[in-house]
C-alpha cells in the first residue's frame, strides 16, 4: 500500500465528516426542542457581539386623573450586549500502521462511513458537554434558579417541579430537562414510565418522558461527587429555548503525518475544529473569562454575567439533589 493513499484518507474523511455532523445536528435539534440549539451557521473572530434593549418595565406605572400633575421619572432606553465566546478542540494525534489500513483503499465505502460517524460524533459529544458543563455553571451560580434538596432527599419529579417554579409564569417555556442516565434511571424507579427515545448517537439519547424531551448523557457536569459531609449529587438541566447555542465553525483541519524510524511506518492523523457557545440571557466575561477558554474558565459560573432583567428570561432552572437517596 502506498503511502500516498493515507492523503485520499485525509480528502475523503473531513467533508464527509462535515456532512455527518450537519445531519447528527439536524436530528439532535429535532428530537430535543431546540433546547440546546446546534448549528452550523460558523462563527467569526474571538467572539460573537449581540446588542439587545434592557426591559421597559420599570416605566410602566400608575395615573391619577385626579391628583397634581407632577413630574415623572424618566426610564432611561438601555442598550445591553450579550456575548458568546469560541472555544477550540481538538481530536488525536491518532495512530495507526498504514500496512493495517488496506480498507482505505476505497475511500468512498465502508471504512470512510464508520471513521467520519466516529469523528463526527466525538466533535458533537465535545460540544454538547461544553454545553451542559457551561449551563451548570451559569445556572448554579444564580440562587434564584437553583432548587437544591440535596440535604433532605433524592431526585423526584416534585423536586424538577419545584425547579421549574423557579420560573413562575414561564415555566412552559421550559421545553427539554438534561439528565445523567443514572439520574435519568432513578426516576424511571419512581414510576415515570412509558419513555420514547427520540435521538441516539453514541452515548447521547434523547428521550420523551411525561411530555417533555429529556436529554439522556452522562455529561461530567451533571454529576458532583461526594465531598464530605456533602453527598454526591445528581444535577439535572430544565432549559428553556435555545438556552444554549453551539455554532460549528465548520473549519475541520486535519494533518495525515507519516514517520520512519520503528520496525514498522506509523502514520498519525490529527484533527482541529472550533465552536461558538452563546447561553441565553447570559454574557460571557470577556475580560475575566478571555478567548480560547480551557473548560476550567468555561465551567467557572462567575465567567458567565446574567444581563437578562429577570430569571424567567434565561436558559433555565438547576435541581440539584442527593444522589444515594
Amino acid at each position: 500500500m502506498a503511502l500516498n493513499q493515507m492523503q485520499v484518507f485525509n480528502e475523503y474523511i473531513m467533508p464527509a465528516t462535515i456532512e455527518q455532523l450537519a445531519q447528527m445536528i439536524q436530528k439532535f435539534n429535532e428530537a430535543s426542542n431546540g433546547a440546546i440549539r446546534l448549528t452550523t451557521k460558523g462563527f467569526t473572530g474571538d467572539f460573537l457581539q449581540e446588542s439587545f434593549f434592557k426591559s421597559l418595565s420599570a416605566a410602566q406605572r400608575r395615573v391619577d386623573r385626579y391628583g397634581a400633575n407632577g413630574a415623572a421619572a424618566a426610564t432611561d432606553l438601555t442598550q445591553l450586549k450579550h456575548s458568546s465566546v469560541k472555544i477550540a478542540g481538538g481530536i488525536g494525534p491518532i495512530a495507526f500502521e498504514p500496512s493495517q489500513m488496506t480498507w482505505l483503499q476505497q475511500p468512498t465505502g465502508r471504512g470512510v462511513a464508520v471513521a467520519s460517524r466516529s469523528l463526527a460524533e466525538l466533535m458533537l459529544k465535545d460540544q454538547l458537554n461544553t454545553a451542559i458543563g457551561a449551563l451548570a455553571a451559569a445556572v448554579g451560580n444564580r440562587p434564584e434558579a437553583v432548587n437544591d434538596v440535596s440535604a433532605t432527599k433524592g431526585l423526584d419529579y416534585v423536586a424538577i417541579n419545584g425547579a421549574h417554579a423557579k420560573f413562575g409564569d414561564h415555566s412552559g417555556n421550559l421545553v427539554a430537562q438534561v439528565m445523567s442516565g443514572a439520574a435519568y434511571h432513578k426516576l424511571i424507579e419512581r414510576n415515570l414510565t412509558n419513555a420514547q427515545q427520540l435521538f441516539l448517537a453514541g452515548t447521547v439519547q434523547v428521550v420523551d418522558l411525561l411530555g417533555k424531551a429529556v436529554i439522556v448523557t452522562d455529561a461530567p457536569a451533571l454529576f458532583a461527587a461526594a465531598q464530605s459531609p456533602a453527598p454526591a449529587k445528581f444535577k439535572v438541566l430544565s432549559l428553556a429555548d435555545s438556552a444554549a447555542v453551539v455554532s460549528d465553525g465548520g473549519d475541520v483541519v486535519s494533518n495525515v503525518e507519516t514517520r520512519n524510524g520503528n520496525q514498522r511506518i506509523v502514520t498519525t492523523l490529527q484533527v482541529d475544529y472550533s465552536f461558538g457557545l452563546g447561553l441565553k440571557g447570559y454574557s460571557w466575561d470577556e475580560s475575566n473569562g478571555g478567548k480560547s477558554p480551557d473548560d476550567a474558565k468555561l465551567f467557572t459560573g462567575t465567567n458567565w454575567q446574567m444581563v437578562a432583567s429577570d430569571i424567567k428570561q434565561t436558559a433555565g432552572v438547576l435541581t440539584v439533589a442527593d444522589a444515594g437517596k
